[in-house]
């Protein structure tokens, strides 16, 4: 088993850590709602998303699983994140997975929100999550390809389950 010391050299300060996680409470919970997907030219694709975010080791980790369903219940997205702090460079990591992919960047929080990106090349890629003044979980992901303006890539308006 690897242990935080043996990766940065220093003892993990998990005290410091499970009080950063806190700043992530208002995520914790199942949410679902409309989401638009747009992959390409054409009309976006219509889904229903449901994302679930729960605390696990103890509020050290946030783990993330959005599933995307087409009208006819078909699951057709699937991802699967998760989030901690890392108290040695007093930042959050976002390590999320899709389609045999994954991604591992630095996530801003905020008040009930956060944002992360990345960049491959020429692409751009910026996501931005608020809960909303409806309370909703409001998402848009921005895809930029070389000089060409923004393009909303994914849009939902999630509301929390009872």
């Amino acid at each position: 088993m690897l242990s935080a010391t043996a990766i940065h050299g220093q003892q993990p300060n998990v005290a410091v850590q499970r009080e950063a996680m806190k700043k992530l409470d208002f995520l914790a919970g199942e949410w679902s709602g409309p989401a638009s997907v747009s992959r390409g030219p054409g009309e976006p694709m219509k889904l229903t998303q449901s994302e679930v975010a729960q605390f696990k080791m103890d509020g050290l980790v946030m783990l993330v699983e959005g599933t995307g369903r087409d009208a006819a219940g078909k699951i057709v997205f699937q991802a699967l994140a998760t989030i901690c702090y890392d108290d040695a460079s007093s930042t959050y990591r976002f390590r999320a997975y899709n389609d045999g992919h994954y991604l591992d960047t630095e996530l801003q929080v905020m008040a009930k929100g956060f944002e992360w990106g990345y960049t491959a090349g020429p692409l751009k890629v910026k996501n931005v999550m608020r809960v909303n003044e409806k309370g909703e979980w409001a998402e848009t992901t921005e895809s930029t390809y070389g000089s060409t303006p923004p393009r909303k890539s994914v849009e939902m308006a999630l509301r929390r389950q009872p």
